[in-house]
């Protein structure tokens, strides 16, 4: 097996181009690596790309060769068996000539499956892509403008700090040439002048005397233009831009209770990476809350949300009661674009899946842009799957969806986030 590595330099980026090139050819084939990679990742690897792998059947090309029919003229020199019209046998293929079906060889040689690494950013963007936000509305560039200061170009004006020594010593070397320029050519020539006449053997004295006095002005003359003067500075200059500030606050909501084990955990901890990775590279600021619950909700860090061991029954409606005080306390509606996503096994006291039902319909809801409940199980729907099917009825941007096993996390999640056919059109 060999190794290829192209060392080459980018110039004028043709690497790159057909690289590019190559990705959108086999775009097909490298989503599917792309989107069987991820069920194999670990749940904290998300800072690095991928190696893809194309199989060899797929960078076949269709080519042009020369087939077995039609009628062929031969000379065989010394035949002493065959004569004209006779009929001559096809011969059986061997094992290992390359006439089998096969793709084993005698010579123990063959194509392996084409191998190659891209870019995290390139492996984000394959696994995002034709993806976008639900019902995502800007509405804090009308609530709230926020600038930022950017250079704008110099200006002729403005404090001490801020002069731009090179810029201004550049202009100052350009006026200083605009305004001795034909001085400095008139001084040349009477220097050349006044060279020729001491180089002669006649007597000069008198015009040498006018050569020198008129030099003497020149020279004045060029010393008084100042090397530097106020026309020539240059101040660097400062606008202030506005900055869209669309935030997005992510509220992952995951049951922690006995029935909920840790194969269960770690499917639900791969789905809220990739949700973050999602609002992450839209959003310039994202916040994410955490809340474990059992019969009490809490609201903790990353570390403790997946890898905590407290354990309990099951109350889902604790952790919406105390995502929607946080929303009340922190995160106002009109400035924020609020998502909500719920993981859970389904498991919940009866009486209080109608309560869950209630806090969503009448708080949740009407303060997020989005909400996905997921339930990952092998069993049957319990109440509070049956209780979210009648919300999901009424409430367009309310989702649910059911992964049984880690191949079912990433479908799910195209699903959650297909890009809208109105909005693409």
């Amino acid at each position: 097996m060999a190794n290829f590595i192209d060392r080459r330099l980018n110039s004028k980026n043709k690497s790159t181009v057909n690289r590019q090139r190559f990705l959108r050819r086999y775009k097909n084939q490298i989503k599917k690596s792309v989107s069987d990679a991820i069920n194999k990742r670990g749940v904290t690897d998300i800072d690095s790309g991928e190696n893809i792998v194309i199989p060899k059947k797929d960078m076949s090309e269709p080519v042009f060769h020369r087939g077995s029919g039609g009628i062929n003229d031969r000379v065989h020199p010394g035949n002493d068996q065959f004569i004209t019209g006779d009929r001559i046998p096809k011969p059986p293929n061997q094992q290992g000539q390359g006439g089998g079906k096969g793709d084993a060889s005698d010579s123990g040689e063959g194509d392996d499956d084409f191998t190659f690494s891209i870019s995290k950013e390139e492996y984000l963007n394959l696994l995002f892509e034709d993806l976008e936000l639900p019902n995502l509305e800007k509405n804090q560039l009308d609530k709230l403008i926020e600038y930022k200061t950017v250079r704008s170009g110099f200006c002729a004006e403005g404090v001490a700090s801020n002069i731009d020594i090179v810029k201004s010593l550049q202009g100052s070397i350009a006026r200083r040439i605009a305004m001795t320029s034909s001085k400095r050519k008139q001084l040349k020539e009477y220097q050349q002048t006044l060279d020729d006449l001491q180089q002669d053997k006649h007597d000069h004295i008198s015009e040498e005397r006018e050569l020198k006095k008129l030099i003497q002005i020149l020279e004045e003359k060029i010393a008084k233009v100042p090397f530097i003067d106020t026309f020539d500075l240059r101040f660097r200059n400062f606008a202030k831009q506005a900055v869209p500030t669309s935030k997005a606050v992510m509220f992952c909501l995951m049951d922690v209770s006995g029935s909920m084990d840790q194969a269960t955990k770690e499917m639900a901890k791969r789905f809220y990476i990739l949700l973050y990775l999602f609002l992450s590279r839209t959003y310039k600021n994202i916040d994410v809350v955490y809340i474990r619950h059992h019969t009490q909700a809490k609201e903790v860090d990353e570390h403790e949300f997946f890898y905590s061991q407290e354990t309990g029954g099951t109350i889902a409606s604790s952790a919406l009661q105390l995502m929607n005080d946080i929303i009340t306390e922190r995160y106002d509606d009109n400035q924020w674009n609020i998502y909500g996503a719920q993981a859970s096994d389904g498991d919940n006291w009866a009486d209080d899946s109608p309560l869950c039902k209630s806090l969503l319909i009448d708080k949740i809801l009407p303060k997020t842009r989005y909400f996905s409940y997921i339930e990952i199980t092998q069993r049957a729907h319990q109440t509070l799957w049956q209780q979210y099917q009648q919300i999901m009825e009424t409430h367009p941007h309310f989702a649910i969806q059911h992964i049984k096993e880690a191949a079912d996390i990433y479908p799910v999640f195209r699903k959650l986030f297909k890009k809208s056919t109105k909005n693409a059109a």
